[in-house]
């Protein structure tokens, strides 16, 4: 019944009801009394969903659009079914995703981000601080020797571990630098700033979670929010970008420039931006997935991720080295 139902008996307990229902990424989108809801089963923190909610309706104070929650009649976010699964109801918006075919979408993605990025702030709460980056880097790095290590030890028998073992000093060396360059930066400085003004990071700023509405554009999914240097959520979203762009400087220049005119960067957050380019984190992440999962069976998917870092590599340098050049352009 489960399969079926999804969670709809709970808008009784909002006393609501679906006029019309359809599957979306991971949630039931409804046309309700109250207008278009997204019901969604609910694995988090309550404590968590709490603070998204503050953060969630300050930004619709102050005009964003954003995915707020409704509370049930009772008052509470979450709402359990008769199988006590947990719900929670949200607001949504009559829209499409943006397209990153499109150039107009993806600078109006950008210029979202940075008004978002003025009014995303709330008083410190320590635990949601976002992770070091240092510690990050120098985590990852320590894995990626630890890959090399475990390759070069058991042997390169699959086309993923030849194609690891030939390119893994190369982007190691990046890997180092990067980390040598954070430690020389104003990093401290901007976690600093982080902490005494409360600035939040979406934490998974990407083409998914914008849509575009007649003359608004809504952003969803905050579930991954931190206090954050925010540069963050603009290196993601611009690296998804120019990575199907092949590293196109005069699109990156672009974003850059229509960030700053919204919301100024300042220089400590441009040399961190350079930093966060010059750091090897897909491939990173693809090592780590090979590491973690299954070794005997790797899907061509990943072979073929691999295989395009590869190729894109002097074309991710030499964008990295240009386009930070000079601040702010």
């Amino acid at each position: 019944m489960r399969l079926y139902d999804y969670g709809l008996s709970t808008l009784e307990q909002y006393g609501l009801t679906a006029k019309t229902t359809s599957r979306i990424r991971g949630a039931l989108l409804c046309h309700t009394e109250e207008g278009l809801l997204v019901l969604k089963e609910f694995s988090g923190s309550e404590k968590k969903l709490l603070k998204q909610q503050e953060l969630l309706l300050s930004i619709q104070e102050k005009g964003g659009s954003v995915d707020s929650y409704l509370a049930n009649k009772e008052g509470s976010l979450i709402s359990r079914d008769k199988d006590n699964i947990p719900y929670t109801l949200q607001r949504w918006y009559d829209g499409k995703e943006c397209d990153t075919k499109s150039r107009e979408d993806i600078q109006r993605g950008v210029r979202t981000l940075a008004g978002l990025h003025k009014i995303m702030k709330l008083p410190l709460a320590e635990e949601y601080m976002g992770r070091s980056l240092e510690e990050e880097y120098l985590r990852h790095n320590q894995e990626l020797r630890k890959i090399r290590k475990f390759i070069r030890k058991k042997g390169a028998s699959c086309p993923f571990e030849k194609e690891f073992s030939s390119s893994v000093e190369w982007f190691l060396k990046r890997g180092e630098e990067a980390l040598a360059m954070l430690k020389a930066s104003s990093y401290k400085l901007l976690q600093k700033e982080v902490r005494g003004e409360g600035w939040i990071c979406h934490g998974e700023y990407n083409q998914h979670n914008i849509l575009m509405t007649r003359g608004k554009t809504a952003v969803t999914n905050f579930g991954h929010w931190s206090y954050d240097v925010q540069m963050v959520d603009l290196y993601r979203f611009m690296r998804k970008i120019l990575e199907k762009y092949n590293w196109d400087l005069s699109l990156a220049k672009e974003m850059l420039f229509t960030y700053h005119q919204e919301r100024q960067i300042s220089p400590e957050e441009w040399e961190n931006l350079r930093i966060r380019f010059t750091y090897p984190d897909k491939y990173w992440k693809l090592a780590n997935y090979y590491y973690s999962h299954n070794k005997a069976w790797i899907s061509e998917k990943n072979n073929e991720k691999l295989r395009a870092l590869i190729s894109q590599k002097e074309m991710w340098k030499t964008f990295t080295e240009q386009c930070f050049l000079q601040y702010p352009f």
